[in-house]
């Protein structure tokens, strides 16, 4: 089977299927599927993308009413979020913005005036010439698509300087077995990442929280086997509730990286 698997054709077959099978699960009326509001799992998309199913990517904030990137599915670019759309300035505040993330600003008619009765907050996002800073750090490559490398209040400066993204981590960990969420912080200048795991799965499985511990140790020697060696995980620590999130369902960080 595993050699049948590696015929182009057989395999393209199933691919196809697997395409149809999403689009009816759609419904099967559409033209594309739009993702935003959070980061798209990176495996997740590599497998969407394999099949060809019509799928893009947009990116935007409240405060721009809301869209700030998106691109057509016929030439987006994969991993990015789109470009920016008409009207909307987009930039990198860095010195390489190809290659050296930054922080998004932008600008734009649909940026918002500021915000109600807080010029304090007002003045701290958007400039004297309009421009609107999002928090958030990414590259743009010379076609304009925007890549998204995650926010810059969680970004870890790592020992020896380097800008680590925690969010980048945990998008390789949420793929690993029984991990259900994490988040990566900074102890003493090493990494560490907090897990809670699928228990209803692994009580499904008759599994002990020893042997869930060992699941754990197998997923950070895995996942340190693809990071550089200043994004290794020291150790996994588990946690037996869902992690405190946000009305827009992002994890509150800060309640659990200590000073």
């Amino acid at each position: 089977m595993k050699f049948l698997l590696k015929v182009p054709i057989l395999n393209d077959q199933i691919k196809k299927k697997v395409c149809e099978e999403m689009i009816k699960g759609f419904g099967g009326n559409f033209y594309e599927v739009i993702l935003g509001g959070a980061p798209f799992n990176q495996e997740v998309e590599r497998f969407v993308s394999s099949i060809h199913f019509p799928y893009t990517v947009g990116y935007g904030a409240t405060e721009c009413g809301p869209i700030i990137a998106y691109d057509d599915k016929t030439t987006f670019a994969p991993g990015s979020c789109g470009k920016p759309v008409p009207n909307m300035e987009v930039k990198i505040l860095s010195s390489d913005p190809e290659h050296i993330p930054g922080e998004i600003i932008c600008r734009g008619p649909n940026v918002m005036l500021g915000y109600y009765k807080n010029e304090k907050l007002t003045e701290e996002t958007i400039d004297k010439d309009g421009w609107m800073y999002t928090g958030d750090l990414g590259i743009m490559d010379k076609d304009g698509n925007i890549f998204i490398k995650g926010r810059s209040k969680s970004m870890i400066l790592g020992p020896s300087g380097q800008n680590i993204y925690p969010e980048e981590i945990e998008d390789h960990l949420n793929n690993m077995p029984l991990v259900n969420e994490s988040v990566v912080i900074s102890e003493s200048d090493k990494l560490v990442a907090l897990v809670y795991p699928d228990f209803d799965e692994a009580m499904k499985s008759g599994m002990t929280d020893e042997q869930i511990a060992e699941v754990m140790e197998q997923n950070r020697q895995e996942l340190n086997n693809i990071l550089p060696a200043y994004e290794k995980i020291s150790q996994i620590r588990i946690y037996h509730e869902e992690f405190e999130k946000t009305p827009k369902k992002s994890i509150k960080r800060f309640l659990y990286q200590k000073e």
